[in-house]
C-alpha cells in the first residue's frame, strides 16, 4: 500500500469497504457560479471603498508629500498629518493588538466575516474571478471553455483573462512599493527605466505573487495557508453568527416539481441543486455542517435565497444564524465574553488615541556623563555633564532651546552651544554643564528636570528628569 494514500471512513462503499485517497492530491479547479444578492452587494460595497483607499492614497499630497508614505531610508513613516519614527515602534505594536483584538471580538461576534467581506486574499480572489467572467463567461462556460481543444477563440479568451489578471497585479504591486519608494517617483523612474534595482525587484515579486495567488492559490490559501482558519474555533461560540444550513427543515434533500406537495413525498426544503457549492470560494458544502474553510461570504445564502425564491419558498434555508438560534430559536447577544472584549477593546482604543493626540513632534534624552567623576567642583560650583539627545520629529526645522527646573532657592546655570538648529527628522546630541553654588547643596543628590523647547513654536517642548550630584554633606 502506499505510503501516499490514508483511509478515508466518509468514502467507505456500501458494503463497508475502506476507500483510499491521496494524501497529496491536487486540488481541482473550482468555478464559481455568478451570483446576485444581499450579501454579494455588500462586499461590493466594503470591497470598493478599501480598494480605492489603497490604490488612490499614495497620489494624493499634504503638505508637499505624499499622503502615506514609509520613507525607510530616512526612518520616517509619514501617515496622514503626523511623521513617526523608529522610537514610535511602540505604537505600532500597540496598533497591531488593538487590531487583534478587534479581529477577537468581531469573530466572536459575527464569525470570519472579515475573511469573507474585507481580507486582501477575497477581495482580490473576487477580482480576478470577475475578469475570468468577463473574458470567459459564466460558471458552464469556463468549464466547458478549459474542456474544449486550443483554438483561437479559447486564446483569445484565454489571454484576455490572464492580461486583466497581470494588469491587476501589476497595479498592486506598484501600488504597494509605492507607499515606500513614493508613488510619483516610482511611476517616472520605472518609465525612463532610471528605477533602483531593488524597486524594480519588489514591483516584479508583489507582481508575481498577487498574479500567483489571487489567479491560482486562491482557496488553497484560505484552506491551508492562512493560520486564521486554525484557531477561529477557539473564539467561537454557540451564540456566534456564522453562515449554518438549518438541517431540520432542508432535509430529505431531492428534486421536485415547483407546485408539488413535497412535504408529502418526505421531502425538505432542500431541492438538492448544489448552487450553494457552486459559488462557494472555498469549494465546501455548507449543508455538511460547520467547516472550518468556510469565511462566512455569504454567497451560498443569497444563492439559496435566489432559489427559494423561485421555488416560492421562505428565505432563510441557508442563513447567518447561530447554534442556539438553530436549536431553541433564541440567540444570546448579550453574553459575558463578547462584552469583555469590547470593553479592553475600548479601554485599547482610547488609550491609543490619547497617546497619539498628546504625542509631541520633540524628544529629549538626557543622559549623565559616564566619566568617573560624579561631579566637578570650578571656582566653588558643583558642575555635573550631561549628554542631552534632541529627535526633532515635526515636519518642520526648528532652533531649540535648553533650560534647567530644580529645587527652588538653587541658583543653577547651564552652559551650552548657543545655536541648536535641527532639521525636519534630525538628531542631534549636545553636550551640556549644569552648575549650582556649593553653598547652596543640601543633599547630596537631588532631581533636576532638563527642558527642551523650540523657540519659534513654545507648545513644542519635552522635559526630562535626571539626577544632580554633588559632595556628600
Amino acid at each position: 500500500m502506499s505510503d501516499n494514500r490514508i483511509p478515508s471512513i466518509e468514502e467507505q462503499d456500501g458494503d463497508g469497504e475502506v476507500r483510499y485517497r491521496m494524501l497529496y492530491e491536487s486540488a481541482d479547479k473550482v468555478y464559481i457560479r455568478h451570483i446576485r444578492g444581499v450579501y454579494t452587494r455588500i462586499r461590493k460595497y466594503t470591497g470598493l471603498p478599501l480598494l480605492a483607499a489603497y490604490f488612490f492614497i499614495p497620489w494624493f499630497n499634504i503638505e508637499g508629500r505624499q499622503a502615506l508614505h514609509f520613507d525607510l531610508p530616512e526612518r520616517q513613516f509619514h501617515i496622514f498629518w503626523a511623521t513617526f519614527g523608529p522610537q514610535d515602534g511602540f505604537l505600532l505594536a500597540w496598533l497591531l493588538i488593538i487590531a487583534a483584538f478587534g479581529l477577537f471580538a468581531v469573530t466572536t461576534w459575527l464569525g470570519r466575516v472579515w475573511c469573507g467581506f474585507t481580507c486582501p486574499q477575497t477581495v482580490w480572489t473576487m477580482m480576478f474571478i470577475w475578469a475570468e467572467r468577463v473574458c470567459e463567461g459564466d460558471r458552464n462556460q469556463r468549464i466547458k471553455l478549459d474542456a474544449a481543444p486550443w483554438s483561437v477563440n479559447k486564446v483569445l479568451r484565454k489571454g484576455g483573462t490572464h492580461a486583466i489578471w497581470v494588469l491587476i497585479a501589476f497595479a498592486t504591486a506598484l501600488a504597494f512599493v509605492g507607499y515606500f519608494y513614493g508613488i510619483r517617483d516610482l511611476v517616472v523612474d520605472l518609465a525612463s527605466f532610471e528605477a533602483h534595482p531593488q524597486a524594480v525587484f519588489w514591483v516584479a515579486f508583489f507582481t508575481f505573487a498577487t498574479y500567483f495567488n489571487a489567479g491560482f492559490m486562491r482557496e488553497q490559501v484560505c484552506k491551508y495557508m492562512c493560520p486564521y482558519a486554525r484557531f477561529q474555533s477557539v473564539m467561537y461560540d454557540r451564540d456566534t453568527l456564522a453562515v449554518y444550513y438549518d438541517a431540520k427543515r432542508g432535509e430529505t434533500r431531492g428534486p421536485r416539481k415547483k407546485n408539488m406537495d413535497y412535504r408529502a413525498e418526505g421531502l425538505g426544503d432542500c431541492i438538492d441543486c448544489s448552487w450553494c457549492v457552486q459559488v462557494c470560494p472555498v469549494d465546501i458544502d455548507i449543508r455538511d455542517g460547520m467547516q472550518y474553510e468556510c469565511i462566512n461570504c455569504g454567497l451560498c445564502v443569497d444563492a439559496c435565497n435566489s432559489v427559494m425564491d423561485k421555488m416560492g419558498y421562505e428565505r432563510g434555508l441557508i442563513r447567518f444564524t447561530s447554534e442556539d438560534e438553530l436549536e431553541t430559536g433564541k440567540t444570546n447577544y448579550l453574553r459575558p465574553r463578547l462584552f469583555g472584549y469590547a470593553f479592553v477593546l475600548t479601554a485599547m482604543v482610547a488609550l491609543f488615541t490619547h497617546q497619539v493626540v498628546t504625542r509631541s513632534p520633540i524628544e529629549a534624552e538626557v543622559l549623565r556623563d559616564r566619566g568617573a567623576r560624579l561631579f566637578r567642583e570650578y571656582r566653588g560650583d558643583i558642575q555635573n555633564v550631561y549628554t542631552v539627545k534632541i529627535n526633532n520629529m515635526d515636519r518642520d526645522p526648528h532652533e531649540f532651546s535648553i533650560a534647567v527646573e530644580g529645587v527652588a532657592g538653587y541658583d543653577y546655570s547651564l552652559r551650552r552651544p548657543r545655536d541648536i538648529y535641527l532639521e525636519a527628522g534630525e538628531i542631534f546630541a549636545v553636550p551640556i554643564r549644569v552648575s549650582v553654588p556649593k553653598d547652596q547643596l543640601k543633599t547630596a543628590k537631588h532631581n533636576i528636570v532638563i527642558v527642551v523647547q523650540a523657540e519659534d513654536d513654545p507648545e513644542l517642548i519635552d522635559r526630562h528628569q535626571t539626577v544632580f550630584i554633588g559632595p556628600k554633606q
